[in-house]
């Protein structure tokens, strides 16, 4: 693809400035937006003509990267064949994709279908309140998450954010929200010393007995909590918080919307923890490779029990105009396709591994405090002192964000979540990437660091 001509660049820059909003972002007065044109694998070019390695893969989303062909042609096919049509009654490509998602998730499953993860959330918290009335237990209706989680932007996912750069002039939010601390070691809420995985995990077993079990509908999370920082914990946490809700007749709700369909080295990062079996599973990004919106919440069959009951408010009464879209659903079932043909989670897996896992070696730079991952997931905790822990200046981190773009590599971090700890560097590279693309963004990044004083 060519370069725009100067004229035609400034008249769509200049269209950008007046007339489009653009997410999580400042207003800058005569800005130069980066423009995408075109895009192949990981990388993407610019109407200048610059190639960008995508090392965040859009959103976290872009799992197959650009240029899949096939994906590109079910979408086609699809939209020639039946253009839309609402899930109020059913379409070939909703009933198959449902399916296969049970089968992915090793039970049998009643899936939702929406448009994002803010959505797939929102149908999980609706489901588990009216599930807990309908089981004999109304008063069943509080939700309990994690600081530094994001569970989306609508107003209910946002109340189970714990961000609070995100919520800062949004609130109140919807009531019935609780807040527990993270599993967080490097900055261990509990204190050093302390064992904080399990120390986290008992935090949510006393709040649902000091709250009263009667009041408490579900716990939500992330099996990696992402976007607040790229938390790992151990395997046995999760396995630990599941045994507490089963104990106290709490829903788990686990939100694979980033961490699904292959980002961490297993189909979900649920199944990184042997023998849990979430009671609802809410998913999207991945799902489509970010190729067509599409969002999910998987219900487990025992739930969805409590919805066959006779009555005149019984049924789930929601709804989703474009929610399991035709077009949608036979992309997501390309996409889950093609991950499994291709082998994609056994190879970041071991890609995740080996050669990705050169970033660990960064660990030794004075400015980072911690590099944490799994899979095709990393984050760089970055400080201006190890012994203290202080955060690293937003002047440095920003550098180091400028001067990847500036050689060809797209790198994010945790911005507007948490006050005076925005300073962690986050890199999640499609899942297709080449061992070429992967060397060029750990040479990169290697480059970068050794530069920085």
């Amino acid at each position: 693809m060519t370069k725009l001509e100067v004229q035609d660049k400034q008249k769509l820059i200049q269209k950008d400035q007046d007339h489009l909003w653009h997410a999580m972002s400042r207003h800058v007065e005569g800005g130069q937006p980066t423009i995408a044109d075109s895009g192949k694998g990981g990388w993407f070019t610019d109407t200048e003509g610059k190639r960008y390695f995508d090392g965040v893969s859009g959103l976290w989303c872009l799992n197959l990267g650009h240029g899949q062909e096939e994906i590109v042609e079910a979408a086609a096919e699809q939209m020639r064949k039946l253009s839309y049509f609402p899930l109020t009654l059913s379409h070939q490509p909703a009933i198959e994709l449902s399916a296969k998602i049970s089968e992915l998730l090793g039970d049998t499953y009643r899936t939702f279908f929406s448009n994002s993860g803010s959505e797939a959330n929102e149908t999980a918290f609706k489901i588990a309140r009216q599930y807990h009335q309908q089981n004999g237990n109304p008063g069943k209706y509080k939700f309990i998450s994690r600081y530094r989680a994001y569970h989306g932007s609508t107003l209910g996912a946002l109340s189970a954010t714990a961000q609070a750069n995100r919520r800062v002039k949004y609130d109140p939010g919807v009531p019935g929200f609780l807040h527990v601390p993270p599993p967080y070691s490097y900055r261990n809420p509990f204190g050093e010393g302390t064992n904080c995985d399990q120390a986290a995990a008992d935090m949510i077993d006393q709040v649902i007995t000091w709250e009263g079990a009667e009041t408490v509908a579900a716990v939500i999370m992330e099996p990696f909590i992402s976007g607040g920082g790229v938390i790992i914990p151990s395997n046995e946490y999760l396995k630990r918080v599941a045994d507490i809700c089963q104990k106290h007749d709490v829903l788990l709700i686990v939100d694979e919307v980033v961490s699904g369909f292959g980002r961490t080295g297993k189909m979900f990062g649920f199944m990184h923890s042997e023998g849990v079996q979430p009671d609802i599973v809410t998913m999207a990004k991945g799902l489509t490779s970010g190729y067509l919106p599409l969002g999910a919440t998987a219900v487990h069959n025992r739930i969805y029990e409590k919805f066959k009951e006779k009555g005149t408010d019984n049924h789930l009464r929601h709804v989703s105009t474009y929610g399991g879209h035709p077009a949608s659903c036979a992309v997501a079932l390309k996409n889950i396709e093609i991950i499994e043909r291709e082998g994609i989670v056994p190879r970041v897996a071991r890609l995740g591994e080996t050669l990705l896992s050169r970033l660990n070696e960064l660990a030794a730079h004075p400015f980072v405090g911690e590099v944490r991952s799994k899979g095709f997931l990393y984050g760089l905790e970055l400080v201006k002192d190890k012994a203290t822990k202080e955060p690293l200046s937003e002047e440095i981190i920003g550098k180091i964000i400028s001067e990847c773009k500036q050689k060809g590599l797209i790198i994010g971090r945790n911005g507007d979540t948490v006050p005076g700890l925005n300073n962690v560097l986050i890199v999640a590279p499609p899942l297709t990437s080449t061992e070429e693309d992967l060397h060029f963004l750990v040479n990169t990044m290697f480059e970068i660091f050794n530069g920085i004083k």
